[in-house]
């Protein structure tokens, strides 16, 4: 009803203001908390000082689960200076990062694997263990690269229901597992995308070190850093143990601020991790996003403050969206999940209206969207 739409729509461009505003909070708490950090080289945050004033030129970009701080000011300068380097190939340099996320995952330098980002990381994976009776098992809702290159592989593809609000069925995915004959590829996302939520590390753990047969686990832990929530482990924890059925996918884009830098790597057993290399591509990393990387991993305090932004921007953004009586889910990333009370593609436009950009859609959620927490 049309009556319907305009009481939506007032509420939408209340809640478009009410972000805006949020951001512009924001820029005083993150000022604030910088200053409490300033003896630390890391933190130069030339935007705090200006207003948040959108345009269609220059919208608030709540669409990619970006992080708008940035890289610290050490990775910043590192890719600066690794700019006249970058006519040579990162040779020297690349070792050196798999050395350091070696010793960060508690494993060996052969049981880390670089790679173009995780895209790369869930397209090389799924490569390396395709077989003709294969099946990619993951949830109905969850990020799509897994599924994408599946597709291209032409492996069966079975998705799980979720529970209530749009919680991954961790024995449903078992179910899928053991009534299919063939090999199976478990695709798991933790913190799931685009829900923002996590699944304890004790529903799954039976199930991981059942060890069963013709089952790879891929764990894609891309926001993982952002998470408050105890009952959250890392998979590490299963590679570090042993188990050899675990691939774990990590991502320098998220946290580290470099989504543009192309940045990641798998950790699993030496066997996996040789296996997977045969369908990374050689020289795969850029000269400068290795030297960033570097940089940005001994930088904790920077990542700190990153994350302190973000439970901050999360708390604005969930009692707006408390005050207008959205439903949402409980967040543990830099985006948020949220129903909207109409149709997302006019949802959409409406914050568009406000020069605000925020997500796509999300089968079988067709009245949900992902908005990212943007930060000054």
């Amino acid at each position: 009803m049309v009556c319907n739409l305009n009481i939506s729509r007032r509420k939408l461009l209340t809640f478009s203001s009410a972000a805006i505003a949020g951001l512009s909070v924001n820029q005083l708490l993150s000022k604030a908390y910088a200053q409490q950090a300033q003896n630390s080289t890391s933190f130069s945050l030339p935007m705090l000082d200006k207003a948040v004033v959108p345009d269609a030129t220059h919208p608030i970009r709540l669409n990619f689960n970006e992080n708008a701080l940035g890289m610290s000011s050490l990775a910043k300068q590192a890719a600066i200076d690794a700019v006249w380097k970058a006519n040579r190939y990162a040779k020297a340099e690349m070792p050196l990062l798999n050395k350091a996320l070696a010793q960060y995952h508690q494993v060996s330098d052969t049981q880390i694997l670089l790679t173009a980002g995780s895209s790369e990381g869930i397209r090389s994976t799924i490569s390396a263990f395709v077989k003709p009776d294969a099946q990619l098992v993951i949830p109905e809702l969850t990020y799509s690269d897994g599924e994408h290159f599946a597709k291209i592989f032409h492996l069966k593809i079975t998705k799980v229901p979720c529970l209530t609000d749009w919680k991954i069925d961790i024995n449903g995915l078992r179910k899928a597992v053991e009534n299919y004959q063939g090999f199976s590829i478990v695709y798991l996302v933790n913190p799931n995308n685009p829900t923002s939520t996590v699944f304890g590390i004790n529903e799954i753990e039976s199930w991981i070190k059942s060890k069963p047969k013709n089952t790879i686990f891929i764990f894609d832990e891309a926001y993982a850093e952002f998470v408050n929530d105890p009952a959250f482990e890392s998979a590490d924890k299963f590679i570090t143990q042993g188990y050899d059925n675990i691939v774990l996918l990590k991502t320098f884009s998220k946290i580290h601020a470099m989504a543009g830098l192309r940045v990641g790597y798998i950790v699993s057993t030496e066997e996996n991790t040789k296996n997977i290399a045969q369908y990374v591509a050689g020289e795969k990393l850029n000269y400068c996003g290795v030297c960033a990387a570097l940089s940005s991993l001994k930088d904790t305090q920077y990542l700190a403050y990153c994350k302190k932004v973000i439970d901050v921007s999360r708390e604005i953004m969930e009692k707006v969206l408390s005050d207008l009586g959205f439903h949402y889910l409980k967040s543990e990333t830099n985006f948020i999940f949220h129903k909207t009370p109409i149709a997302l593609n006019d949802y959409r436009e409406l914050m568009k209206e406000k020069f605000i950009l925020v997500g796509r859609d999300f089968s079988p959620a067709t009245d949900w969207c992902r908005i990212s927490l943007g930060t000054p």
